[in-house]
C-alpha cells in the first residue's frame, strides 16, 4: 500500500514507519523536517508545515494514499483542510484523537465509553490557565472529529478516529515515565498530590501501532471512533509500586495537598501522572469490533524499563 504518515518521527510516529515499512509498505512522512530523525533512507519526504494551508496543498496537491495517518492533528480547521484536500484521494484516513474528548462532557463517571461522546459539555475555565488550555485541547478535537463526522454522513470521507489516553512508550519525548523512574533510582521522595486520585489507565505505544495497523490490514472502522487503552486499571501508588518492583528499587511516595504543590509550581512536572485530566477509557468496542489484545502493563513496564537502563 501507499501509506502517509503526517506529523513528528520521534515517538508513535517512529514506531508506526518502522512496522509500516517491515510489512513491505510504500511510506511517505509529511513534516516540517525540523527534528533529524534515524528512519531508514527509503522513506519519501514531503516538507511542510501542515497548519499552513497552502504548504499543505501544495505538498499533497495531485497525490493519493490508500491509507493517511495523521498524528498531529488538533484544530477544527486543519481538519476541514484534509476533506478539501483528500477528499477522493485516500482510502482510509486514520485520526490521532484523545480521551480528553470525553473529560469536557458533563456528568461522565469513569471509565469512559465510546458511547459516552454525545451530550452537554462543561463550560470552559478562566482562560490563560491549564485547565482552560487542557480543556481547549478537548473541545478543539472534538471539533475536528466532528468535521470528519460530517465528510463521512455527506461525502463517505473515509476516516476512523482513534482516541487515546496517556501513551507510555520507549520514546516518549516528554519523558513522563521516565522521571518517575529516574526519581526512583535516586531515592527521592516523589511528590503526588492528595487530589483527585484518579485511577491509571494508560495505553503502550506499540498497542497503538498493532490498532492502527489493524485499520489499515482490514479496512474495519470507517465512519466510527475507538478508544484504545491496555485492561488494567490501578491507583498510581500500585503503578509505582510496581515500577520500583521492575526496577529492583523501592519508591518513596510521599502524598502531599495538592495546592501546596501547585504554590511552589511543583505541579505538573513532580507528578505528570495525578493530573486532572487524564483520561480511563473502556476498550471493549475495539476488542469485540477490531479484535485488539492489549499488552499486559507488567509487561510494557518492564519493556520499557529495559529499554532506559
Amino acid at each position: 500500500m501507499n501509506i502517509l504518515i503526517i506529523g513528528g518521527t520521534r515517538n508513535l510516529g517512529y514506531f508506526l514507519a518502522k512496522r509500516i515499512l517491515a510489512e513491505g509498505h510504500h511510506l511517505t512522512i509529511l513534516n516540517r523536517g525540523i527534528t533529524r530523525d534515524d528512519l531508514p533512507d527509503n522513506i519519501a519526504r514531503l516538507r511542510c508545515d501542515r497548519t499552513n494551508t497552502q504548504q499543505l496543498r501544495r505538498a499533497l496537491g495531485g497525490r493519493t494514499f490508500d491509507v493517511v495517518i495523521d498524528n498531529v492533528m488538533y484544530k477544527e480547521g486543519e481538519a476541514e483542510d484534509i476533506v478539501e484536500i483528500l477528499g477522493g484521494k485516500v482510502g482510509h484516513y486514520i485520526f490521532m484523537s484523545t480521551g480528553q474528548v470525553y473529560l469536557v462532557r458533563k456528568g461522565l463517571t469513569r471509565p469512559f465509553k465510546e458511547a459516552d461522546y454525545e451530550g452537554e459539555l462543561i463550560p470552559a475555565p478562566t482562560e490563560n490557565t491549564y485547565d482552560y488550555e487542557e480543556w481547549l485541547y478537548g473541545i478543539d478535537k472534538r471539533k475536528a472529529e466532528a468535521v470528519f463526522a460530517r465528510a463521512y454522513q455527506q461525502n463517505q470521507f473515509p476516516y476512523t478516529a482513534l482516541r487515546m489516553p496517556m501513551v507510555n512508550s520507549e520514546r516518549d519525548n516528554f519523558n513522563r515515565l521516565y522521571n518517575y523512574m529516574l526519581r526512583i533510582k535516586d531515592g527521592g521522595p516523589i511528590l503526588v498530590p492528595d487530589t483527585p486520585n484518579y485511577p491509571l489507565r494508560h495505553v503502550y505505544t506499540g498497542d497503538v501501532v498493532n490498532a492502527v495497523m489493524t485499520l489499515i490490514n482490514t479496512g474495519a472502522g470507517k465512519g466510527k471512533a475507538y478508544n484504545i487503552s491496555q485492561d488494567e486499571t490501578i491507583s498510581l501508588h500500585d503503578f509505582l509500586m510496581m515500577v520500583g518492583e521492575l526496577m529492583g528499587l523501592e519508591p518513596h511516595i510521599q502524598v502531599v495537598e495538592r495546592h501546596l504543590l501547585e504554590a511552589n509550581g511543583f505541579l505538573p512536572e513532580c507528578s505528570p501522572f495525578s493530573e486532572l485530566w487524564m483520561s480511563e477509557l473502556d476498550n471493549t468496542l475495539s476488542k469485540t469490533e477490531l479484535g485488539m489484545n492489549y499488552t499486559p502493563l507488567r509487561e510494557y513496564l518492564a519493556r520499557i524499563i529495559t529499554y532506559y537502563t
